[in-house]
This record gives C-alpha cells, structure tokens and sequence, in this order.
C-alpha cells in the first residue's frame, strides 16, 4: 500500500495535504502563484497585459498540482459526508 500525501475531500471533490510531503507541495504551490503573480505584474504595461502572461501560467501550475495530487493522493470521487455514520 502506498503512502499517500493527500487524502480525498469529505465534502465535493478535491484533496488536501496530510503529510509534510502534501504541505511541502502545496506550500510550494501558493508561493509560486503569489512569486508569479508579482513577477508578471511588475512587467506588466497594462492590466490585460498582465491577465494575459498570468491565466495560463497559472492553469498550467493548476493541472501540475492536480496531477501530483492524483498520483499522490486517494482516489478522486464527489462525496457529501461520511457513509461510515
């Protein structure tokens, strides 16, 4: 049985961190969005100039979290509660 770093959502679909491989991955995440996001805008001439260099980098950055989560985690299932209670 493999280890997982991300367990599945009680509620909706998705994952989140829990180990500090998860924590390491997601707290990397955040920094590079906010790192991204400044870098772009301070190059930026105009606001869509800036939505323009951001949205795809940042759809990217999002597709490369979800494919770590899905290799690393449980597997992804929409879920409302717990069906143990």
């Amino acid at each position: 049985m493999k280890k997982i770093w991300f367990k599945r959502k009680t509620y909706g679909w998705g994952w989140y961190p829990v180990t500090w491989q998860g924590w390491v991955v997601t707290s990397f995440f955040a920094f590079f969005i906010a790192w991204n996001v400044a870098r772009i805008d301070t190059r930026s001439h105009s606001a869509s100039d800036t939505l323009l260099n951001i949205v795809p980098q940042t759809l990217v950055a999002i597709a490369v979290l979800i494919l770590i989560c899905y290799k690393k985690g449980e597997p992804p299932r929409w879920q409302w509660g717990d069906k143990k209670k």
